[in-house]
């Protein structure tokens, strides 16, 4: 497999920050957490006329004799196949729901986890990488995790959970609040992976050194290493690869940087505002979780600069705090070592702390035909399947700006549709002319290669496209109305939005049975009459 350079960027990392700023912040004035925005009737995702729709799943038969390729694909034993032999790389919350749904089609599941614990990016890890950048996720002694020790999460619980096993309306580690912590949403996982019985099937400290296809690509050769360093291969009909992408950084190049004389370090080495007291910081990067950590270390640090671009409409001193600056992208370092912004404004700094998201970074695949290309993985037929490779070979969580762990169910239930057959694919031709279709789409509207996965505004068109997939409802009204007051909120660049959010909908509530209440009396009233 090939990776290219991802160049300047400015992503954030959407395990647990899943919006952006591009063509947003005009549209975004302050938060209104009760005007929700009205939405058009979605329009139908683009999809190839060959790919077939599944019935309402409660009601879907299965199709025997149905291969999950098309009627253009080779056939093969996927004719004959019902249960496939399935290997899951990861085991974060989309390895986890991935594996649910693959054993409620009958497959059987190997399960590999690099790490001692389920959970994936959620397992909160106070250390840091020895490098404050992170370039090599590979070094001795580099740190998976990228949580701060403050992080809550940036969608209400309610858009949390997964079918049958809701987040809302329940505690897991003591904390109820509409937006918890991460501790809260690692308990979540815990416990579903236990209710579903996934957890007695995971590897741990497997760490899957090689996945590769034998012959054609109906099987999969996978070489892993187990927590006594010994080296076992096993085979299998195919693999899903799960492993997240908020471990390897992404750290733009800056003209200049040979000037600087200051510290750097990326989010990914984030962990508690303390080390920046008493400093000036420039944030680079706009998106979640850019925002959350730019308003941490104001409360400490002397000032805070954050470069960003689409901030044109936003320079200056934010008026919500008393040291925090926006400012265009970084131009470069000027020869005196100050940091010098593209509007013309240049600050003297100690700490350049980027923001700027990370890189899908894949070093066990050992193919061609499949490459990431300034984090573009392709290609990609609906960010999941390979052409040259499906079914047999399938990824899981790469789309973000969206209802994340509601698009990480869809995809799985899809995933593990088509390899029981209750569903097929297109023929692969079929498939690499829809990805050409949509790369052509994205060149046409001005979008950069590296914001492929970004589904954002095009997210419900994508999960609904999902759903019909694999026969479930689409997406629900106050699933996009929630989704899009959170988005409002996070963009007023106020960070209290989260306590204010169940004050707000407390009140509504308060409000609409007062209103009730008013309606009762007056009817029986005039019934008394």
């Amino acid at each position: 497999m090939v990776h290219k350079g991802a160049g300047n960027t400015s992503s954030t990392c959407s395990c647990f920050t899943t919006l952006g700023a591009e063509n947003f912040l005009a549209r975004v004035s302050h938060c209104r957490l009760h005007s929700p925005s009205v939405h058009q009737p979605p329009t139908d995702y683009p999809s190839h006329p060959d790919t077939p729709r599944l019935a309402r799943r409660h009601s879907a038969p299965t199709h025997h004799g149905t291969s999950p390729r098309g009627a253009e694909a080779s056939t093969g034993s996927w004719n004959r196949m019902r249960r496939a032999e399935v290997a899951v790389v990861g085991a974060g919350a989309a390895g986890l729901v991935a594996a649910r749904e693959l054993l409620r089609e009958g497959h059987a599941v190997a399960f590999f986890e690099k790490s001692g614990r389920t959970g994936g990016t959620w397992a909160y890890d106070p250390r840091a990488d020895a490098d404050p950048l992170g370039r090599d996720p590979a070094s001795p002694g580099a740190v998976h995790g990228s949580l701060y020790a403050s992080l809550r999460t940036n969608l209400p619980r309610e858009l949390m959970g997964f079918s049958g096993f809701p987040m809302a309306g329940r505690v897991f580690a003591g904390d109820p609040r509409a937006f918890p912590g991460h501790r809260e949403v690692l308990a979540f996982l815990d416990a579903f992976a236990e209710e579903s019985g996934v957890a007695a099937r995971v590897r741990l400290r497997a760490e899957v050194l090689r996945v590769a296809p034998l012959g054609q690509g109906e099987r999969w050769a996978v070489a892993w290493r187990g927590e006594d360093g010994e080296v076992a291969e096993e085979v299998f009909d195919a693999v899903v690869v799960c492993n997240g992408h908020c471990t390897a950084p992404l750290v733009p190049k800056i003209r200049g940087i040979d000037k600087w004389r200051g510290k750097q370090i990326h989010s990914h080495n984030y962990r508690v505002p303390e080390p920046f007291r008493d400093q000036s910081v420039v944030v680079v990067g706009f998106a979640a979780s850019g925002i959350d950590i730019a308003a941490e270390i104001s409360r400490v640090a002397k000032e805070v600069h954050i470069a960003a671009r689409y901030s044109e409409d936003r320079l200056g001193k934010i008026e919500l705090y008393q040291n925090v600056w926006m400012h265009a992208e970084i131009d470069g370092i000027q020869d005196d070592g100050r940091v010098h912004f593209a509007e013309g404004s240049a600050v003297a700094a100690d700490t350049i702390l980027y923001c700027t998201g990370y890189r899908y970074h894949f070093p066990f695949l050992d193919l061609d035909g499949l490459t990431v290309d300034d984090n573009r993985v392709g290609p990609l037929y609906r960010h999941v399947f390979p052409p040259k490779y499906a079914p047999n070979l399938s990824f899981v969580g790469l789309p973000f700006k969206t209802i994340i762990f509601q698009a990480l169910e869809l995809e799985s239930k899809w995933v593990a549709a088509v390899l029981s057959g209750h569903t097929a694919l297109p023929s692969e031709e079929g498939m690499m002319t829809a990805v050409r279709e949509d790369y052509r789409r994205m060149e046409e509207a001005g979008r950069p290669k590296r914001h492929t996965h970004a589904l954002w505004p095009e997210w419900v068109e994508y999960m609904n496209w999902l759903a019909d997939q694999v026969g479930e409802p689409h997406l629900e009204a106050r699933r996009r109305d929630v989704y899009d007051r959170v988005l409002k909120c996070i963009w007023s660049l106020d960070d209290r939005y989260r306590d204010r959010w169940e004050e707000e909908e407390e009140s509504a509530t308060v409000a609409t049975l007062q209103r009730k209440g008013s309606i009762c009396q007056a009817s029986y009233r005039d019934s008394s009459r």
